[in-house]
């Protein structure tokens, strides 16, 4: 059985860190960064906890290739992505 799944990339009220991550359960595992269920991680730590962007896939290998691709890319790859789906860099949790 296939099971389908996101990548998404936060950032901090600064729009300065870029986390990338990916998942079969995107609200849930936002809702995680946003409350910081994981203290010590990198997201927590850099305060990256706002959605800037997503994309879901049919199914999970997918989403984890692509967050391969992202993660191999630049700053301004990463930044260009965002802004081609959201140019003003709103959180975008609220449309999950």
């Amino acid at each position: 059985m296939e099971r389908g799944g996101a990548v998404y990339i936060l950032t901090n009220k600064y729009n300065k860190v870029l986390y990338t991550g990916v998942t079969s359960n995107l609200k849930s595992r936002i809702l995680e960064h946003k409350e910081k269920i994981y203290p010590s991680s990198f997201s927590a730590k850099y305060n990256t906890c706002k959605l800037v962007y997503f994309m879901g896939f049919d199914n999970i290998e997918d989403a984890i290739a692509e967050e391969k691709r992202i993660k191999g890319g630049s700053r301004i790859e990463k930044i260009k992505l965002i802004e081609s789906i959201n140019l003003e860099w709103n959180d975008l949790y609220n449309q999950l």
